[in-house]
């Protein structure tokens, strides 16, 4: 199977499964996920009213970029490298897109 096709499954297993279990917490708020395979883009998205509090974001952004996994925003609380690593995806495929590119060089995934 082609590593495109094979990440991008492997994301959007990932990510539905990550919006399930948000959407089920009970605080008013629902997860979805925004998949653009054609330009390699994949977004869970909390959205919804608690109350009074209206929320609108996006916890979890990762991009496919030349073959590999660009995480460019995680604010889960385990990690959503953790996850693709369980799933199989090798360390060297995967770049913290979040992190300044002098300090990726120092984390045990890919620079870029």
């Amino acid at each position: 199977m082609d590593t495109k096709l094979k990440y991008q499954e492997i994301i959007k297993r990932i990510l539905t499964e990550t919006a399930e279990y948000r959407a089920s917490i009970p605080d008013g708020y629902d997860s979805q996920v925004l998949f653009d395979d054609e330009r390699g883009h994949y977004l869970v998205l909390d959205i919804g009213w608690s109350n009074d509090k209206y929320l609108h974001t996006t916890p979890i952004h990762i991009d496919l970029i030349d073959n590999k996994i660009w995480i460019q925003y995680d604010d889960t609380e385990e990690g959503i490298a953790n996850d693709l690593i369980t799933a199989g995806v090798h360390t060297q495929d995967i770049v913290l897109g979040f992190r300044h590119p002098k300090i990726r060089p120092y984390t045990n995934f890919a620079v870029s």
